[in-house]
């Protein structure tokens, strides 16, 4: 079926016509690679993406095909044969130099990617990136003095390093710049897994968040997007939230999968905006959150003391919390153990938030203990999970990371491979009445 207008491209899977280009170039790919024993993907994997275009302005599908793109090299070349070139061919920056000539050079350099957009506008990197919050390494964020203000040289921001060079921008360029018409993307990982971040083969994944969203936002400018269903779907959702409990005092509610806990940076609603509209407009903050993709059992506080109480019983570990979840099957050679504990360090990955990353240098703590309750007969495990933490995507990158279970919650489109909906649900919740001291108690098991 024809795309109106371009899918998509920050929603997965992508669409079919993209799928079906991506599977392609992955054959290519891994035959590239068994070609090519002395290449970087068998030591450090990279993004590999596809745009559909059309070609032609009657939109034929006669005219439709696809181009391809790496992301940054690939094996010292700028563009292997059969990919779109880069948008600028970067000299390598002088090494040793003070750090304002690091930073001038740096300048120079993001100022000759000169990127188009739908309306044929071009801007560079660095007005695009002008008005981002700047992207702080690992060693910013956690080094020196904790909460310091960062130093005034900070303050300015640049793009961060590989801006430009993602495979999204490349291809956009590409076809805007011969006047094609895109339709449909997909980026996936080829080659050995990163160090520190979830990433598989043969997986798809959208633009990061870090260095292509701000660019995307400039290049998609003009050209047709086909309309989101994900405004619409998730003003149904919200008609779905059950009310479990609620006094003058806080509310719990069974959240559904596929819409966020607080408001986001964009108009999508949430249940903290939906319910709040409900009671009038009044003060109603979840306590704490769950993925937009968990489905589950969410405390909200109706006035700012009950807040600030049940958050210190959060952050006093007061609460009970349970999760179920299940499993994808494990990969071969996988053995989960029927109990157990996991525990890892994890760090915002400051390039593609919300993602996170294991870092065993400045990540913070995090720890689950599991107990596996069913291993079913088409290989996937039901398990319970209670985090003693709560780090963003703590159970998500618990199960996926090859130091933790090894084996992604079925349907995790960030960590796994996407489904349905991520089977991972808030099923039970334990805690004080802040206000009467009352003993809390709900659970509404998955049913999955």
């Amino acid at each position: 079926m024809t795309p109106k207008g371009m899918a998509d491209p920050f929603s997965l899977p992508p669409h079919p016509w993209a799928q079906a280009a991506a599977e392609e170039l992955m054959n290519k790919v891994r035959a590239y690679m068994r070609a090519t024993p002395e290449s970087e993907l068998h030591r450090q994997g990279k993004m590999f993406g596809v745009l559909v275009v059309g070609t032609s302005p009657t939109g034929n599908e006669d005219s439709i095909g696809y181009i391809a793109a790496h992301s940054a090299q690939l094996d010292g070349c700028n563009a292997q044969k059969g990919f779109v070139p880069p948008i600028y061919a970067a000299p390598t920056l002088p090494t040793g130099g003070s750090q304002e000539e690091s930073r001038r050079l740096q300048r120079l350099l993001f100022a000759k990617y000169q990127l188009l957009n739908g309306y044929g506008e071009t801007r560079d990197l660095i007005s695009i990136f002008s008005t981002e919050k700047p992207i702080l390494s690992a060693e910013e964020w956690f080094g020196g003095v904790k909460n310091a203000e960062p130093k005034e040289e900070k303050r300015e921001t640049l793009p961060p390093s590989g801006a430009g060079e993602c495979c999204a921008p490349k291809l956009l360029q590409y076809a805007l710049s011969k006047g094609w018409k895109p339709m449909a993307l997909a980026e996936f990982w080829m080659g050995a897994p990163p160090r520190n971040e979830l990433r598989a083969e043969g997986h798809y994944y959208t633009p990061c968040s870090g260095k292509c969203v701000p660019i995307l936002r400039h290049m998609l400018r003009g050209t047709a997007i086909a309309v989101s269903a994900r405004q619409t779907a998730a003003e149904e959702l919200c008609k779905r939230i059950e009310t479990v409990y609620e006094d003058e005092y806080l509310m719990v509610v069974n959240k559904p999968a596929g819409l966020l806990s607080v408001r986001g940076r964009t108009d999508e609603p949430s249940i903290e905006s939906y319910l709040s509209q409900q009671c009038g407009g009044g003060e109603l903050q979840p306590v704490h959150r769950l993925d937009k993709d968990t489905s589950g059992l969410l405390v909200l506080a109706k006035d700012a003391d009950v807040y600030r109480r049940l958050q210190a019983y959060f952050q006093r570990r007061d609460i009970l919390k349970r999760y179920e979840a299940v499993l994808s099957r494990p990969a071969d050679g996988v053995s989960i153990p029927t109990d157990g504990e996991i525990s890892l360090p994890l760090l915002p990955n400051p390039f593609d938030r919300p993602r996170q990353m294991v870092d065993f240098v400045h990540g913070k703590p995090s720890l689950t203990v599991y107990h596996v309750r069913e291993r079913r007969t088409d290989g996937t495990i039901f398990v319970d999970f209670y985090p003693h933490t709560g780090r963003t995507h703590q159970l998500r990158v618990h199960a996926a990371h090859p130091e933790g279970l090894d084996c992604p919650i079925a349907g995790d489109r960030l960590y796994g491979t996407p489904g349905e909906r991520l089977m991972l649900h808030a099923a039970e919740i334990r805690f004080v009445h802040p206000i009467t001291n009352e003993e809390m108690h709900f659970c509404i098991p998955s049913g999955f």
